[in-house]
């Protein structure tokens, strides 16, 4: 799970109401001022030293200061809105459901063209450019409440998915998993021992974590994933909401691919580090 402020929605509202305020000011007050400011000089008397005296004037002319933040910080907040919403989006990782690959800290940047643009705050699709694959990293909104998840894509559609007694299963196929050693995972009721794995989906190896069989829930399901939706799990799979428990993400809950870590900051007062620093897989 993930931060749900919508700054995409804050964004839009932003630059909307500058871009407005300035617009009103350009096509209905600024050309009366200005008319008042050029009246005002010619029937204004020259000063002493023989020249008009503009301080009036330039008061009469001069835009009100609502205006002059709505010009200078319009152009500013709409270039933010468009890399935001069509390029790259930074998030913050709250909670550990995909540890070990990301950990709770981890400021990650998300790639919001890799699976087609999208209009901000509706996210309908506008240009197609690729689809989800299994194995990358995606954020999305679940099909249950309104807030950014981050998962792994196990299931695109019509793949048929299972997951038994800590064995995933795409298609009928194991997917193959090798040990990599104990660790200890902390869980909702303290800490409990498990395994670290590395895994193969789609081609891409990556690292998840279970907890050892007497330590874990006996989640069975079965699902065959329709068209335009994916199935999602975390990589820390005995600690993880995901489409084993909430069904599948349709295709306009995408947000984007999540590629890199770019940041992390310990929960806390702790300065944020760069040395972890790395691209996700």
């Amino acid at each position: 799970m993930m931060m749900n402020i919508d700054f995409s929605l804050v964004l839009v509202i932003l630059v909307a109401l500058s871009g407005l305020i300035w617009l009103l000011d350009s096509l209905l007050l600024k050309p009366g001022r200005l008319a008042l400011a050029e009246e005002a000089r010619r029937n204004r008397p020259a000063s002493r030293a023989g020249e008009p005296d503009q301080s009036r004037n330039d008061g009469l002319a001069r835009e009100p200061v609502v205006v002059e933040y709505a010009r200078a910080f319009f152009p500013v907040l709409a270039l933010v809105l468009v890399l935001r919403s069509f390029l790259f989006e930074p998030f913050q990782i709250p909670t550990g459901s995909m540890i070990p690959t990301l950990n709770i800290g981890d400021f990650i940047l998300v790639n919001k063209y890799a699976y087609g643009l999208r209009l901000p705050v509706v996210g309908t699709r506008i240009m197609d450019v690729d689809e989800p694959r299994r194995g990358e990293v995606m954020v999305f909104f679940p099909p249950h409440e309104n807030q950014y998840y981050i998962k792994r894509v196990i299931g695109v559609p019509g793949d048929t998915v299972r997951y038994e007694d800590g064995e995933l299963y795409i298609n009928r196929e194991l997917v193959r998993k090798e040990p990599r050693g104990g660790i200890t995972i902390n869980s909702a009721f303290g800490p409990v021992p498990g395994t670290s794995w590395t895994e193969v989906i789609g081609g891409v190896e990556h690292t998840i974590q279970t907890k050892n069989q007497l330590m874990r829930d006996p989640v069975r399901t079965l699902w065959v994933v329709p068209p335009g939706s994916y199935f999602m799990m975390g990589d820390n799979r005995d600690e993880s909401s995901d489409s084993r428990f909430w069904g599948v993400v349709p295709e306009e809950n995408i947000v984007g691919k999540a590629v890199a870590v770019w940041m992390h900051k310990d929960p806390g007062w702790n300065l944020p580090t760069f040395s972890q620093s790395r691209w996700i897989r």
